[in-house]
């Protein structure tokens, strides 16, 4: 992911509105390939684009690609149509750029997450350079589940600490100072390039569900995988996969904090009673 963020500040050296709207444009079938952009709404895009893109296969491909893991970390649900409108923007009369508002709307919630990374929010993408309300532009929507408002979120967090073959005691403990405690496995990938790809395998157990909600834990935690990467990269070996007890707490805000990690070996006794034990354990 890191590798990520690298071609992604240095497409952003190019000043984003310094293309110039009276040029000569031309609009294009938006492919298949281009996932990121395949379900946002409209079915054609103008090139060249926001970052002076003028060649489909050569440049808006791949560079399309280098926002998936950001998209993918949920960090705001109108991430896509923001970043789309500038890579992919649709084929009008006019040329829609996104407004101000959503520049600052999706800024505000995922720029934490590229600060995870140790990046800031790209001067490129200055919420001043775009225009106000008033004028022709792409706005935020409400049209939001307000229930998922209330869902627990991942966010980046210092990373939580992770203790091998614990005593029993430790983990009752855990268990009982801590809002949730579930049993994942964990599969890190190898990919070309360097990159890891961490995954939750498998069903999520419930030891204290808390305010965990069955249907939406598993997807939880990979979001939190994705957003912490760098805490992600110290639990797996690449091409391996691991068991682990988590244990975290729901912060004021909303926000989940992973604060043990237990990896589960066979010969973890300590676990394997400290689960048993838990049902009739009084904290």
């Amino acid at each position: 992911m890191a590798a990520f963020f690298t071609v992604v500040f240095l497409a952003f050296a190019f000043p984003l509105l310094a293309f110039d709207i009276s040029q000569s444009t031309r609009c294009v079938t938006i492919p298949d390939q281009m996932k990121v952009c395949r379900d946002v709404g409209y079915s054609e895009m103008r090139l060249p684009n926001f970052l002076g893109h003028s060649n489909l296969e050569a440049e808006v491909l791949p560079h399309s690609e280098d926002w998936r893991p950001l998209l993918q970390t949920g960090c705001h649900p109108q991430a896509q149509a923001f970043l789309c409108s500038i890579i992919a923007p649709v084929c009008l009369d006019a040329f829609i750029q996104p407004c101000r508002s959503l520049c600052v709307a999706v800024r505000d919630s995922c720029a934490p997450v590229l600060a995870c990374q140790g990046h800031l929010w790209p001067e490129a993408l200055d919420c001043n350079r775009f225009p106000d309300e008033e004028d022709m532009c792409l706005t935020p929507y409400a049209k939001l589940n307000h229930y998922a408002k209330d869902l627990p979120k991942p966010a980046c967090q210092n990373c939580p600490s992770i203790e091998d073959a614990p005593a029993m005691k430790t983990v009752l403990s855990a268990f009982c100072h801590h809002d949730f405690a579930v049993t994942a496995k964990i599969r890190r990938f190898r990919h070309p390039g360097d990159e890891s790809e961490f995954q939750v395998e498998g069903r999520v157990e419930f030891i204290r569900q808390g305010p965990l909600l069955p249907y939406d834990t598993q997807h939880l935690l990979q979001q939190w995988l994705l957003i912490n990467v760098r805490c992600a990269s110290a639990l797996v070996r690449p091409a391996r996969s691991q068991l682990y007890v988590l244990t975290g707490s729901v912060q004021p805000d909303g926000t989940i904090a992973l604060i043990c990690l237990f990896p589960w070996h066979k010969k973890d006794a300590g676990i394997a009673l400290a689960t048993r034990k838990w049902k009739h354990h009084r904290c």
